[in-house]
């Protein structure tokens, strides 16, 4: 019997059957063109298709001028999108898959009008937080145009391609604030009892039915719990779901979490486990009768999937994320490759964390989220000579640029002088919650393995001893070093760097400052590795908030746990210098001065310096010469990998 009796059987839904039971959910990527879908979208679907997912589900597309959240949305109500619809199903189908398109209009999850140089539309005027515009109250006659527009929209997916159109009323999303007591406080026919909350909800199938007709699939994505206080609780969704499925019109019911409040939960990261929300597609499918239920939330694994179908918790698994870091996940769990299996670790850097910043989507694994076109799968080719390649330095970068090399046919030999393969990624590991970050290592060092590239560990690679190999090539990686700003008393020994902290050779005391210098999350792994043992500390950094470059989801939740533990942001200070057990500060606007007292342990969380020595001494010595990742200028590791990726084609 097959390891996923489950996961790789067919699915009917309404009159459409997908080959198996994988599903890339909608999930906004920024790839439009003049709000269109692009090229590059075109591409981006048809991979995922290509690496064997059973249905793609198409990102938001916005029903209304009214409705625009991000720059560079794509919009449905443009009939200008018929034929790119039409570029784009047909790449998907080309591949096996069924392609569904979530529409949506956002109401006060908008938080202003800023883009869209309009009022928010809302249920109610209620602003989402104290951050947000007071959306205008819609009256009748704008409740009836947004009816019409899903309708509009609806027959252009349809005449596009589509199999199928699903309605986003999760995440905060309109429809879901009409459900909503928290968003809803009408007292008219839209308000009031679930009857009338339902009732936009209701009218939005009846015209899309209308519009797209009976044998087009119609679903609607749920969330199955808002998690606030007088919010949705799964009791009113299970109840709402019942509803729904009374109408006769829907062919299924995909199922998430959260809202504008608490975000997240609605892209979780890996500070949640796994699966962690698929209970609540199995609340929702108590209720489905027939209907299929999609679970989604962090499946990362196609074990866990399997599990997850077995169970009965769903009909489908929404595996976003995972394929966005590997299109060609379905395809090897099918043929049994897990170990080759590049799974998502649930980082949220750039892929939601991108989208966020208006930037288009990418992975900081796979190089080529955003860039099939390009580098997708079938664009590897074989170079056109064989070289010998030297690659020095282990870390993410390094490995990912000799497993391009490897595979286009180079001879590859990569030296690391530390013990293992990794890099700072090693370090990142030792932090509570930071773990699967290691699954950027297991699955570099397995591809290691498996294209036999000769691997030298411990050794570190001089400029003699590289010449002395006379290798036709030699990518440097050789990372970065600790560095922090030259400020009296910063050499003093009660001061490390956070990468010191991390490896364990530092004792820390009772009571440690943190001194933020990359406002991402140096500062508050490092928080978080002393507050676990049961250090006092106080974060200082001199930007508006601590952290300010993580994606907001992944923020929140931890600042979340760090408060809990008692940790102390202090932002908009800067050190100005360190003495004994006191650390001299600033606020960077009024300029007041500070001194914090009795500090055991002082911790510099900076970016590092370049560690370019070997390369300057190898310039001008080998053939071809490049270098790559830190070794450049420190960032993040997404730029080493794209880097090395990028690096091992051109060679």
């Amino acid at each position: 019997m097959s390891q996923f009796e489950y996961l790789f059987s067919p699915l009917r839904i309404g009159n459409v059957t997908v080959d198996n039971r994988i599903v890339m959910m909608p999930a906004t990527t920024l790839l439009s063109s003049d709000h269109l879908i692009g090229d590059r979208h075109i591409a981006y679907y048809a991979e995922r298709a290509k690496g064997g997912a059973g249905l793609v589900i198409v990102e938001t597309l916005i029903v209304h001028p009214s409705s625009q959240p991000l720059m560079n949305e794509a919009f449905a109500y443009d009939e200008r999108e018929v034929p790119r619809y039409r570029e784009l199903t047909k790449a998907v189908h080309a591949h096996g898959a069924k392609v569904f398109a979530q529409i949506a209009h956002g109401g006060r999850q908008l938080i202003d009008g800023s883009i869209s140089r309009l009022p928010l539309l809302g249920v109610s005027p209620l602003a989402l937080s104290v951050a947000s515009e007071t959306p205008h109250e819609m009256d009748e006659q704008e409740i009836a145009e947004l009816i019409e527009a899903y309708a509009t929209c609806a027959g252009h997916i349809r005449d596009g391609g589509f199999d199928g159109v699903e309605l986003h009323a999760s995440h905060g999303y309109l429809i879901q604030q009409f459900f909503s007591p928290l968003s809803n406080q009408r007292t008219d026919r839209w308000g009031g009892a679930l009857e009338n909350r339902m009732r936009f909800a209701f009218e939005v199938i009846k015209a899309v039915r209308r519009s797209a007709g009976d044998d087009f699939v119609l679903g609607l994505r749920l969330s199955a719990d808002e998690f606030v206080p007088g919010g949705l609780t799964t009791d009113d969704t299970q109840e709402i779901a019942r509803h729904l499925v009374a109408t006769g019109q829907l062919n299924y019911l995909s199922v998430s979490a959260g809202m504008g409040q608490t975000p997240f939960l609605i892209t979780c990261d890996m500070s949640f486990p796994p699966g962690s929300q698929a209970y609540l597609a199995g609340l929702i499918r108590e209720v489905a009768g027939e209907v299929p239920v999609f679970a989604s939330q962090r499946i990362n694994d196609p074990i866990l999937a399997e599990r997850i179908l077995a169970e009965g918790q769903a009909d489908m698994v929404g595996m976003t994320r995972a394929l966005i870091a590997d299109p060609e996940l379905p395809r090897k769990a099918r043929e049994g490759r897990l170990a080759e299996i590049r799974a998502c670790i649930g980082c949220n850097q750039n892929c939601i964390g991108r989208v966020m910043q208006s930037k288009s989507i990418g992975c900081i694994q796979n190089a080529a989220a955003g860039r099939e076109r390009e580098w997708g799968i079938g664009t590897l080719s074989a170079a056109p000579k064989r070289k010998r390649v030297t690659v020095i330095g282990g870390g993410p970068g390094g490995m990912e640029c000799a497993r391009i090399l490897a595979e286009r046919g180079h001879a590859v030999t990569l030296y690391e002088k530390a013990a293992q393969l990794g890099g700072q990624i090693n370090l990142i590991t030792q932090a509570a919650g930071r773990q699967e970050f290691g699954g950027v290592v297991r699955y570099l060092a397995y591809q290691m393995e498996k294209l036999e590239i000769d691997v030298r560990l411990q050794t570190a690679a001089t400029a003699a001893a590289v010449l002395a190999e006379k290798p036709d090539a030699v990518v440097v990686a050789t990372g970065s070093l600790p560095a922090h700003p030259e400020l009296p008393g910063a050499d003093g020994p009660n001061v490390c760097d956070v990468s010191e902290l991390l490896a364990g050779r530092v004792q820390p005391g009772k009571r440690a400052v943190v001194i933020d210098g990359e406002c991402h999350y140096r500062a508050l792994t490092a928080a978080d590795f002393l507050l676990n043992r049961e250090v006092a500390v106080e974060v200082l950094s001199p930007v508006f908030f601590v952290g300010m470059n993580v994606a907001m989801p992944s923020l929140i939740i931890t600042y979340m746990n760090l408060c809990s533990k008692g940790a102390v942001f202090t932002p908009m200070h800067m050190v100005r210098s360190i003495a004994g057990d006191s650390v001299n500060a600033f606020h960077v606007f009024s300029f007041a001065e500070r001194t914090i007292t009795d500090i055991d342990t002082v911790v510099f969380a900076y970016p590092g310096r370049a560690d370019d020595a070997l390369y300057k001494q190898l310039k001008g010595q080998v053939p071809e010469l490049y270098q790559i990742g830190d070794c450049v200028a420190p960032r993040k590791v997404d730029m080493a990998i794209l880097e090395g990726h990028e690096v091992g084609r051109r060679i």
